[in-house]
């Protein structure tokens, strides 16, 4: 059973939704697609700052107040920090002993019936044309041990209220955010296994829904293979 939510995360809501609300046009489809008897990750692209904003406003508005996985540093802030702390949201500690907080966390936080919402690709996409890049397999992993589906949310639009790494908010003309949600990724054939190459191959597919999803919202062709940016350029799916 999903947690009711605090008095702290619906000022938090009201407060961005009070700022962003007069800034955007909706653009929504699928939550029907939104699981409403267990709790679910949720996986998007990620171009721009104000994509939490964004793709939380899509979910809280659908009955799906989001927990996101953010990093550690910022919930040692005064004042940011206790207002993460009070929403719910999960700290990373990445590269410390404490890494794998998180993950446990996150089960948790998808076991009670809640749902966590992720960028798999961990930052902002490298990608020259913004499409998805290589993603990491964390929400695979969490999604597998925690045993709750994946749902695809693709999203396009805000970019042009905080241009990828800006800084200048640009509220106005009001700015259309399409959001869409898929059925869940198909992850059955996985089963127990939790080797490097079966993680990578099923975050491969989660990329390759993404990516279809946000070509079909661009009415644009896709590349024919992700961006790595490790490599610092598109590699073959075999490669990836």
């Amino acid at each position: 059973m999903a947690t009711p939510e605090t008095r702290g995360y619906k000022a938090a809501a009201y407060f961005l939704r009070s700022i962003f609300g007069p800034a955007t046009r909706k653009d929504w489809h699928g939550a029907e697609n939104l699981p409403k008897d267990s709790g679910f990750i949720a996986v998007s692209n990620h171009v721009s700052y104000a994509d939490p904003i964004t793709l939380g406003h899509f979910l809280y508005l659908n009955g799906h107040p989001p927990r996101f996985l953010a990093k550690s540093s910022l919930f040692e802030l005064p004042v940011i920090g206790k207002a993460l702390h009070g929403v719910d949201q999960i700290p990373v500690y990445r590269g410390t002993s404490r890494a794998k907080d998180a993950v446990d966390k996150g089960i948790e936080v998808l076991r009670r019936g809640d749902m966590i919402a992720m960028f798999p690709e961990g930052t902002l996409t490298r990608d020259p044309d913004l499409w998805p890049m290589v993603a990491r397999p964390g929400a695979v992993r969490m999604a597998l041990d925690a045993g709750v589906p994946i749902i695809p949310v693709a999203q396009w639009g805000a970019h042009r209220l905080l241009a990828p790494y800006g800084k200048m908010f640009k509220p106005f003309p009001p700015k259309t955010i399409t959001v869409v949600a898929g059925p869940p990724i198909d992850l059955s054939d996985v089963g127990d296994k939790r080797d490097a190459e079966t993680l990578r191959n099923a975050t491969d597919r989660v990329t390759a829904t993404l990516t279809a999803m946000l070509a079909d919202i661009r009415q644009e062709e896709a590349p024919s293979s992700p961006w790595d940016m490790r490599k610092g350029g598109r590699v073959s799916g075999a490669e990836s």
